[in-house]
């Protein structure tokens, strides 16, 4: 990222620029910026758009060897379009020998580092990863948007907003945007606003329904369930989040008897630090065995449902009953 921000201060642009990964907000902001950087306003003679998987290789080679209509570049935008999960060769070899005068920016989801078409296009340019960002840049970033708008908040209320949004920082920018019209008569952001506005993600009423589940308290599991049916969610959907729950407080759980930090624990399972702490907690109200079991069932009852031999709900029940159920 500091080397697209140095190339848009130098105005010294590279002829390729991969953007790639999950997080899809502060990668859309990059996107935005190289083209607000090296496009005029209204040029349609020298900036094209395309996206999707039906991109034709050809039809984009065959503009990138068109000379731009006075103007300094040709930019040619591409999104999506997986030629950097599955390598395309035509891709590949172009950019190995692209025009001077055309500037590609491919934005992707997904991209392989060991293809010829990813490889190439770093060699040309540069390919710039956005995974899920680090706690303490997602709390700097949100201190600056509340201070921004002449506000302060704790450290236990913004620990409260992060795990009602989760680190995905296009949901943190628009349940902000929330808070920030929710309290414009306050100084100071309280935990009770946060909780009285922020939408609190699926993922965790299932987190306390597994907390209610390690607890043994079967009645507030069930609560959860019936909830979160009566908001339409699908019973696969549950069954899923519930076995990756599990998942994860397998791998927490290892990796903490193994004498891993907290913030080594978030690299290797791939969940934000903040959440370490919880699934930790979490992880002590059930045995490895207990939850490699868990899982195997998760998965079995999937199978006994895709198969015509279970109920949907009534999976999804049963787990939650035998596994809260007072030992």
């Amino acid at each position: 990222m500091k080397i697209i921000d140095e190339d848009i201060k130098n105005g010294n642009f590279k002829k390729c620029y991969l953007l790639y990964g999950k997080e899809a907000y502060l990668k859309k902001q990059y996107r935005d910026k190289l083209l607000h950087a090296m496009v005029a306003q209204g040029d349609t003679m020298n900036f094209s758009s395309y996206e999707g998987k039906d991109v034709n290789p050809a039809e984009l080679i065959d503009l990138a060897e068109t000379l731009p209509f006075f103007a300094e570049r040709r930019v040619i935008l591409v999104q999506e379009s997986g030629f950097f999960k599955k390598s395309n060769e035509a891709i590949a070899g172009y950019l190995n020998e692209i025009n001077q005068s055309t500037c590609f920016i491919f934005v992707e989801t997904e991209a392989d580092k060991r293809t010829k078409a990813f490889k190439a296009a770093n060699k040309a340019g540069v390919a710039v990863e956005f995974g899920e960002q680090k706690e303490a840049l997602l709390e700097s970033w949100i201190l600056g948007r509340i201070t921004k708008g002449h506000k302060k908040i704790t450290k236990e209320t913004m620990q409260v907003f992060l795990n009602r949004t989760g680190a995905d920082m296009g949901t943190i920018d628009s349940e902000l945007e929330k808070l920030l019209c929710y309290t414009m008569d306050k100084e100071v952001v309280e935990t009770a606003d946060v909780e009285a506005i922020v939408t609190e993600r699926t993922e965790n009423k299932i987190f306390e329904m597994v907390d209610a589940i390690s607890a043994h308290n079967q009645k507030r599991a069930l609560e959860f369930y019936y909830g979160l049916l009566a908001l339409k969610e699908a019973p696969m959907r549950i069954l899923y989040l519930i076995t990756r729950q599990f998942r994860l407080l397998a791998e927490v759980k290892e990796l903490s008897q193994k004498g891993y930090a907290s913030r080594d624990i978030a690299a290797k399972a791939k969940v934000p630090e903040f959440a370490v702490r919880k699934y930790l907690q979490q992880s002590k109200g059930f045995s490895g065995e207990l939850l490699l079991e868990a899982m195997e069932e998760g998965a079995a009852a999937e199978e006994a449902v895709k198969g015509g031999r279970l109920g949907d709900k009534y999976a999804v029940e049963l787990i939650i009953i035998r596994y809260s159920k007072k030992t």
